[in-house]
């Protein structure tokens, strides 16, 4: 679901990016979600994947020859914003399971 859900955050930053404050909207509201979910692989890194994933399918070139990103001060922002949130992503991921203990 927070696939989902980060698809749909980073495709309406990939549509706004090229007005400032859309690019900044986008960046505070990615930031803000990808800080208050829980680290995990279903969680925050579900989050960061979906995002990254709709900035990779609208970098395609569209039929008519065109790109959604242009290459930019807002478009390199834009690929910057996408590559740190994937690696805080993974970053973050916890341990599946906790670390042994010596205490019996």
């Amino acid at each position: 679901m927070l696939l989902v859900v980060g698809a749909l955050v980073g495709l309406a930053t990939v549509l706004l990016h090229d007005r400032a404050s859309g690019l900044v909207l986008g960046a505070v509201a990615s930031f803000a979600a990808t800080w208050a979910l829980p680290g995990g692989w279903t969680l925050r890194c579900a989050f960061t994947t979906g995002w990254a994933l709709a900035l990779a399918w609208c970098l395609l070139p569209r039929g008519s020859g065109g790109f959604l990103v242009a290459s930019d001060t807002d478009g390199y922002l834009l690929l910057g914003l996408g590559l740190v949130l994937l690696v805080a992503g993974i970053v973050t991921v916890r341990p599946l399971r906790p670390p042994p203990t010596d205490e019996p």
